[in-house]
């Protein structure tokens, strides 16, 4: 005790303010002394993050991993990704679960979510987000459907089409286009058919029976064999982030830097 008195009585010397109000019976800061201490401990969480950037080379990422992340786009894209991500860790253990639900990270007890929202508007102030892919909207339908159906040339036409819609869409049934001169113009569908599953929409779209708007990393492959078409290509949807979501910068586990890390590199260059 005397030690450590003497050590700030030093520092205040050195500073030339006093840091605590000192009675016979208690210690307590000064107000001064109160933004010092705040100021310190900011500094030295600083330096550990700092040192965990450092050692990221060669520190070992262990421990059980949980993940969350969109239901379509957690099966066809993320799940062939995990058997390399183990093999290069193998001391993670990874628990994933597919919803389409924004869960709460903290509340619920994740270490990382991937979500997917227009470009721009990822909603959280809390959360930190790192994009590791974008994609785009695609207005499509099957060969089939547009033999029998009205002609389609600018949105407003999709008023007399079936549609088949996304039930989470933020837009909700107001679709929004960029029109060739840029400018944008927006149109309010009636949808024939509602889900919360963008492969229901797919599903539906392929068996003829409207048309949908879905990401490309969904309808790519339909589009690019012949079995969905897009349409008015001149006029573009929005387009979609892809981002890797955590609660903090400060003292972030190895496990979930690196599964950062490795998301971003996998989807360098996106299958779709």
């Amino acid at each position: 005790k005397a030690a450590l008195s003497r050590q700030v009585l030093e520092l205040e010397v050195r500073l030339g303010t006093r840091l605590l109000n000192r009675t016979t019976r208690r210690l307590s800061l000064t107000e001064t002394g109160a933004a010092y201490f705040e100021r310190c401990v900011q500094i030295l969480d600083d330096l550990r993050e700092a040192d965990a950037e450092a050692s990221a080379t060669t520190a070992t990422a262990r421990g059980r991993l949980r993940i969350n992340a969109p239901l379509t786009f957690g099966n066809l894209h993320l799940a062939p990704l995990w058997g390399e991500f183990l093999k290069l860790h193998p001391a993670v253990e990874l628990d994933i679960t597919l919803t389409d639900r924004v869960v709460d990270l903290v509340e619920e007890g994740f270490d990382l979510a991937v979500r997917i929202a227009p470009a721009g508007r990822l909603a959280s102030s809390t959360l930190v987000a790192r994009c590791i892919a974008i994609d785009r909207m695609v207005l499509c339908a099957s060969p089939g459907y547009l033999r029998g159906a009205p002609p389609l040339n600018q949105p407003a036409d999709l008023i007399g089409h079936a549609v088949m819609a996304y039930a989470w869409w933020s837009g909700g049934d107001t679709w929004t286009f960029t029109a060739p001169d840029g400018a944008s113009t927006e149109v309010t569908v009636r949808p024939r058919l509602r889900t919360n599953s963008g492969d229901t929409c797919r599903t539906a779209a392929l068996e003829h029976q409207g048309i949908i708007l879905q990401p490309d990393f969904l309808v790519g492959p339909d589009i690019m064999h012949g079995t969905l078409i897009e349409l008015m290509p001149g006029y573009r949807s929005i387009e979609l982030g892809v981002h890797a979501v955590y609660a903090t910068r400060k003292h972030l586990p190895m496990k979930t830097r690196r599964l950062i890390d490795f998301l971003v590199e996998a989807f360098v260059a996106p299958a779709w």
